[in-house]
């Protein structure tokens, strides 16, 4: 559990109506199954000691005193375990009847939760045998010791900070105001519910929904046990649903219709830091809990969670089909908003063959259809000079002339030259004043002709540039507005392909595809034999790296060894880890010295949960100092 991580897990048993003791011991075959796993929450479903559709069975002596027998069996049987089990069953408390689950650990029962609210419309008659359970918890006996009862209980860990369970049943997700958002609010970072939902046309959609939904809303982990097979089929069918979410994102479903176990591994710190960062996410108020502690050991976890390698980019075309159309919508929206505010009919953009250049021209052509202003108002310049190779000049070039902009070449060999002789540089040391004249004489250039054509400079550098400070300081890190300041670099490529793939016009699919195919480059130094010489990845790292390592310590605040550790997950068999952990140290160094050109980028929209604009999401010192998580980084 090092890192926040911990496994939890739904089982659904297999169970006969009426048989507690069929039922008990499928229950202890999963709780040994989930303890050899390192399973520390594993959640059963509502009744499943009895089965729920025992009916007016429930009013039978015999089978309540059944039910608590198996009970004492399976809370021995967690002695010298601290797996916390949640189960459900019949309590009988001062003449009435509750449908309850019992949290037990480690040869004792924790508390008893019953079940709030009710159903009792359409093929739920549970009013006929159950009375709704007491918020206020309230002492009962149980084998010489006393045990809460009562919906307001929290079990807290007190070895793992911020693991904090509340306990719903079945129908209480259901209703307008369930309890869990009262235990969320009173602290609760895990929401478990026991539950016996039976199965009809569509409402698996509807449940998936809802709990993801949950999740989501409360910033939580959620476990749902749903019954399944084995339950009375007189006028029902269980499917046993079992769901595992966390923030929305859902860990582990069941398949249906087959009794099954999933496991999923919560990351607790993620979800402590999303709700810290939230300050619309009320502080605890526990007024009128009990609060039940709890002992944990932590363990190391053969991490089972899925890490994507491309958190910006979505699984699945049809989703990122959609996302694609998303962004490029609101680009050109920024850009149309400015043009609008500011008047301008004319634009300027630099215009390199590079795969951000080119988003960049698609998202201005698509903001200018938008305002009904012809495109060969948008002023793409190409400005060949010393690194310029033939394929992205040619791809620039056609590239203009499909998309029906005007085209101006300005060669900056000679002005270069003329501004190495003034500042008394030799052309032929190609150090990083060789590289970057050049980059401020095309800003030059670009603001110049704006000036005359009355317009604005649209910048092209990416989001993932601007973290690693992989920028001309005053040359291509300045424009009037930066469409792509908030696109990750892996998201630019998926962005140009959807394009090209949803163009009608061949010449400009084909250039748009071999935009796709260039290396990375600025192209500030000589080509080799024609070829580009100056490959951006074996300078700063892969993209995809970086990107991913952006988005882990922006979006969750996640510790460097953390994100090593999810990068060795990610990217398995891709990258050896001394690759991983080499780029990952030049991702801090860059990041942290590298603000003071985001300090002062220029306005741009933000289009997805990671922005780095100092007006918006990342308020961060020029003069902050990388030392400490380098440090924990040396100390892996």
């Amino acid at each position: 559990m090092k890192h926040g991580y911990i496994r939890v897990a739904a089982a659904t048993p297999d169970v006969k109506v009426a048989d507690p003791q069929f039922n008990r011991e499928n229950i202890v075959r999963l709780i040994r199954e989930g303890i050899e796993r390192n399973t520390k929450i594993m959640v059963f479903p509502e009744l499943c000691l009895t089965a729920y559709t025992c009916a007016d069975l429930f009013g039978q002596d015999a089978l309540l005193t059944k039910a608590k027998e198996e009970l004492k069996v399976i809370v021995k049987e967690t002695e010298g375990s601290d797996l916390l089990v949640f189960i459900g069953l019949p309590w009988e408390r001062d003449g009435k009847l509750y449908n309850t689950a019992a949290a037990v650990q480690n040869g004792r029962i924790l508390g008893l939760i019953p079940k709030t609210n009710l159903p009792n419309y359409s093929e739920f008659y549970e009013l006929r045998y159950f009375e709704p359970g007491n918020k206020k918890p309230v002492m009962i006996s149980w084998e010489g010791y006393e045990i809460p009862m009562g919906t307001d209980l929290l079990f807290a860990c007190k070895d793992i900070p911020g693991l904090v369970i509340g306990t719903e049943i079945c129908e209480d997700a259901w209703v307008p105001n369930p309890p869990s958002i009262r235990h969320a609010v009173a602290g609760a970072t895990v929401i478990v519910n026991c539950s016996a939902s039976d199965e009809t046309t569509g409402k698996d959609l509807y449940r998936r929904s809802l709990i993801t939904g949950h999740s989501a809303s409360l910033v939580c982990g959620y476990i749902y046990a749903n019954a399944g097979e084995g339950e009375s089929t007189q006028d029902l069918v269980f499917g046993g649903q079992n769901l595992i979410a966390e923030n929305g994102l859902l860990l582990a479903e069941s398949k249906r219709f087959g009794n099954e176990t999933i496991y999923g591994d919560m990351d607790l710190e993620r979800l402590i830091h999303e709700r810290r960062r939230m300050t619309t996410f009320p502080a605890p108020d526990r007024e009128n809990y009990l609060v039940i502690p709890f002992t944990m050991e932590q363990v190391e976890l053969d991490l089972k969670r899925r890490i994507d390698p491309r958190p910006f980019v979505p699984d699945g075309e049809a989703e990122r089909n959609r996302r694609c159309e998303e962004i490029l919508s609101i680009q050109a929206m920024g850009l149309k908003k400015r043009l609008a505010h500011t008047g301008c009919k004319d634009v300027v953009i630099g215009i390199s063959g590079g795969l951000d250049s080119t988003l960049a021209l698609l998202v201005t052509a698509r903001a200018f259809d938008m305002l009904e202003i012809p495109r060969n108002r948008i002023h793409a310049i190409t400005m060949p000079c010393f690194g310029t190779t033939d394929r992205t000049y040619q791809n620039a070039c056609i590239l203009t002339e499909k998309l029906e902009a005007e085209l101006t070449e300005v060669n900056i060999r000679e002005a270069v030259s003329i501004h190495f002789r003034d500042i008394g540089h030799d052309p032929g040391q190609h150090d990083v004043t060789f590289e970057n004249s050049q980059a401020r004489e095309r800003t030059q250039i670009l603001m110049d002709l704006a000036n005359r054509f009355g317009g604005l400079v649209i910048g092209t550098g990416d989001m993932s540039e601007l973290a690693l400070g992989w920028a001309t300081y005053n040359g291509d890190h300045m424009s009037m507005y930066g469409v792509n300041a908030s696109v990750p670099k892996t998201l630019v490529r998926h962005l140009v392909r959807y394009y090209a793939d949803t163009c009608e016009e061949k010449a400009l699919k084909e250039v748009l595809l071999d935009v796709l195919d260039t290396p990375v480059s600025p192209e500030l130094l000589p080509p080799k034999d024609g070829e580009i010489a100056q490959k951006t990845e074996d300078l700063v790292g892969p993209y995809e790296l970086h990107d991913f390592y952006l988005y882990q310590i922006l979006r969750f605040g996640t510790r460097p060894s953390k994100v090593y550790r999810m990068a060795l997950a990610a990217f398995d068999q891709q990258y050896e880890p001394e690759v991983i952990l080499k780029w990952l140290k030049v991702f801090y160094k860059r990041f942290f010295s590298q603000q003071f050109k985001r300090s002062c980028m220029p306005d741009g929209p933000k289009v997805g949960s990671v922005a780095v604009s100092p007006r918006g999401d990342l308020r961060m010192p020029s003069d902050a100092v990388s030392r400490l998580w380098l440090l924990e980084l040396d100390n892996l």
